[in-house]
């Protein structure tokens, strides 16, 4: 890797995890000092928050991983503490997977408006259905960490048998089921994404006929009813887009595993794959009111225009 290259990869890594950090880490904070002061969180909140803490995580482990890849490639290239890392990454990325796709459908229930049975029968019982998904989504986590075990072995048999130069037609078949086994792991990630999907697209659908309706309704065509549903429809569309973003660096990322010469490749994909956690959360912010309310108090603090504790700059 040429020396330009590697530091610029390095900087842009290094600015999305800071920036990442700093926002996710203010997210957790003011979520949990809420909750510490009033002994109660609401279910979105509750999402939030954890969302939150596994990026930071994820932060964490890219940016091991980039710095990892530009210096000290041959020295982690295997052993134990790579194999841990991996197992956290791949909790923690489901994880968050899951988080989000369960704020996206919470949004969707609280939101949009369908007359199908269906749709009511779940928007009733939006916690439950929720809380359900998070139960299973954890669980789906564990279990994609845990098959972690069987790629390793294998891989590190395949890994030996080049090494030695072994390579016979058993240790061919061993490598085209390792190959078959990481991509059907791979594909843990399908569900949470086909469901966050549906559920953006619902939301969408719901804001724009809405959008449509006012609009029909009211001789203005700019009022604020009908901004605050097109500011709503190109967040969700950013989320939307963020997160087919995500999946495709992370496939890009974990093609390293049985693609040969993707180093470069799997090292820009790393550094993509850091956009996602640190822009979305940023996202999140602007479309939550308490949060907004907070961060940009913070701004006002920090300038001088305002004294800590002050709302006179906010309307209620």
């Amino acid at each position: 890797m040429s020396g330009p290259i590697k530091w610029v990869l390095l900087f842009l890594s290094t600015t999305q995890f800071v920036l990442g950090m700093l926002v996710n880490v203010f997210i957790v904070l003011v979520n949990g000092s809420g909750w510490v002061k009033s002994k109660k969180i609401s279910l979105s909140d509750f999402i939030i928050t954890n969302l939150a803490l596994s990026r930071i995580v994820q932060l964490w482990i890219l940016l091991f991983d980039c710095v990892k890849d530009i210096f000290f490639r041959s020295l982690f290239n295997n052993g134990a503490l790579i194999q841990v890392i991996d197992i956290f990454w791949t909790f923690t990325n489901h994880l968050s997977i899951w988080l989000a796709t369960c704020l996206g459908v919470f949004y969707c229930l609280k939101i949009a408006n369908f007359s199908h049975p269906t749709f009511l029968w779940l928007k009733w019982r939006v916690a439950r259905v929720v809380v359900w998904m998070l139960l299973g989504g954890l669980l789906f986590s564990c279990s994609d960490a845990m098959s972690l075990i069987l790629q390793f072995k294998m891989y590190y048999v395949l890994q030996r048998a080049d090494d030695w130069g072994n390579v016979t037609e058993h240790f061919r078949e061993l490598r085209n089921e390792y190959e078959v086994i990481h991509v059907l792991g791979t594909l843990w990630n399908l569900p949470p994404l086909i469901v966050c999907s549906a559920s953006y697209i619902l939301l969408i659908l719901s804001l724009g006929k809405h959008t449509r309706q006012m609009q029909q309704s009211r001789t203005s065509a700019s009022d604020p009813s009908s901004e605050a549903h097109k500011k709503a429809i190109k967040m969700v569309l950013s989320f939307f887009f963020l997160l087919l973003f995500y999946f495709l660096a992370y496939l890009l990322t974990s093609s390293h595993y049985f693609l040969r010469g993707t180093g470069m490749t799997k090292l820009i994909s790393e550094v993509s794959t850091m956009f996602y956690p640190a822009c979305h959360s940023w996202i999140l912010i602007l479309g939550n009111s308490k949060l907004k309310q907070t961060f940009v108090e913070l701004l006002w603090c920090k300038s001088g225009h305002q004294k800590p504790g002050s709302k006179e700059h906010f309307s209620p």
